[in-house]
Order: structure tokens, then sequence, then C-alpha cells
């Protein structure tokens, strides 16, 4: 995971912190302090889930997550979008981390609709769901084998088997998987790299070269 304070990649060690329950059911704080030496900074999510009993049958935690909220930060802290990043996908992007600890279920609506036009646009995949759309660009062989793995991850991840609105109606809002739309974001950013940041750099070095092949009367590169 990436720490929503200074985003660097760190290990998830988070602590439980187990404090009752209501009717709606029961109730844990996790926490754990970047392990970053220029953050240190406190991350903590508030969950709700299945009471997880011990040997004993005292409860001592929550199991079967069905929520779970960044409280500090409030806001999940992502990089700017890259400034080569058409606005059409930027925004939808933006607002989807805007409201990711506040609403995962927006976030990931935001987000598989961004993704969906990522293929559109960017991949030339037949208009379909995105379930096919996914498959469509694995198949086309032409991301690299990191990417395809995440990309179909979100399926999985996502559950769309069980919950095909997330593949037919991408901007709807519904229930979503813990974690599901974290991981969106992070696909969505990688894509951003691969379809937008690389392009620009391989183009900016390619001008720079041919500047250089014209300057001694050499014919640019094509």
């Amino acid at each position: 995971m990436k720490c929503p304070h200074c985003i660097v990649e760190i290990n998830e060690s988070f602590e439980e912190k187990y404090f009752g329950s209501d009717p709606t059911g029961h109730w844990s704080t996790f926490h754990m302090k970047c392990p970053n030496p220029n953050c240190k900074k406190m991350i903590i999510h508030l969950a709700k889930g299945n009471a997880r009993t011990n040997f004993n049958g005292s409860i001592v935690g929550i199991q079967s997550i069905s929520s779970r909220i960044s409280v500090n930060p409030l806001t999940a802290s992502r990089p700017p979008v890259p400034d080569a990043v058409d606005k059409l996908f930027a925004d939808d992007y933006k607002e989807a981390c805007l409201i990711q600890s506040f609403s995962p279920k927006a976030s990931a609506a935001l987000s598989r609709r961004c993704l969906q036009n990522i293929l559109r646009e960017k991949a030339k995949v037949k208009k379909g769901d995105l379930a096919n759309e996914i498959q469509e660009v694995i198949d086309s062989g032409h991301l690299p084998s990191h990417l395809i793995e995440s990309i179909d991850a979100i399926r999985n991840i996502g559950n769309f088997a069980a919950h095909p609105n997330k593949s037919k109606s991408t901007g709807e809002i519904i229930e979503v998987e813990y974690g599901e739309a974290e991981w969106l974001l992070d696909v969505i950013e990688a894509l951003f790299d691969f379809y937008f940041v690389q392009p620009e750099i391989l183009k900016a070095k390619r001008d720079a070269l041919n500047k250089k092949l014209t300057e001694i009367g050499k014919p640019p590169m094509k």
C-alpha cells in the first residue's frame, strides 16, 4: 500500500482495537504509523464487520469487514494527475480520489466509468460491458504483463459475477468489496502512466534526438 500522507510505498502493519457494537454491527479501529522516517504520521481506519472471537468466546475484534474508512487522513492522498492526461479522464479520477474515504461506493463508480473510458478511447476496445472490454484489451496483448494482471484482478476483487451492474452500468453506485475502490485507483494510475506519461517522455526524447540529428545534417528519426 501507499501511505496516504507521503505517498511512499509501505508494508501494511495495522493494529486493531475493538471497541464495541451497536445495532448495525461490531466496530474496530485499525492504526499504524508510517515507517517512512520523513513521514511517521498515523494512519487510522474505522471499520465495521462481524464479531471475531477467541477460544474463550470473547469478542476480540472484527472479521468479514463490510465498511472501512480512513479517519486520518480524512481524504485519500494521491499523486497529482500528470499534465499529459486528458481532462475527460482526469476529472473522474480526481473526484474518485477525493471521495474515496467518505464513500468507497461512489468512488468506485467513478473509477469504473473512468476505466471504461480509457479502454474505449486509448485501447480502442469495442463498446460493450466493462468485463468484456477488460477481456478484449487483455487478449490484444498490447499491455505489459503486470498491467494485464492488475486490470484482470478488477473483475475478481469487484466480484463482477455477483454484481453484474458493475460491468453493465459502470457509473452505478452499488456495494463494493473491501479494497475495491483503492485498487481501481491504483490501476487507473498505472494506465495513466502507460497511455499518457510514457508516450510523452518518449516523444520528448525523440524530438531532442531529431534536433541534434538536424544540427549535424543527418535525417531525423521517423
